[in-house]
């Protein structure tokens, strides 16, 4: 998983990517390819 500063870029590298809310942080999230995990900060 790799940790940003935005994540506005890395979810505009795959179609399935999703930005989601969890206990805070932000996360990149993709079910199809799994390489494309982030987290924001």
């Amino acid at each position: 998983m790799k940790v940003r500063n935005s994540l506005k870029s890395l979810r505009g590298r795959h179609r399935a990517n999703r930005l989601v809310r969890r206990k805070g942080r932000v996360y990149v999230i993709n079910k199809v390819m799994k390489r494309f995990k982030a987290r924001q900060g």
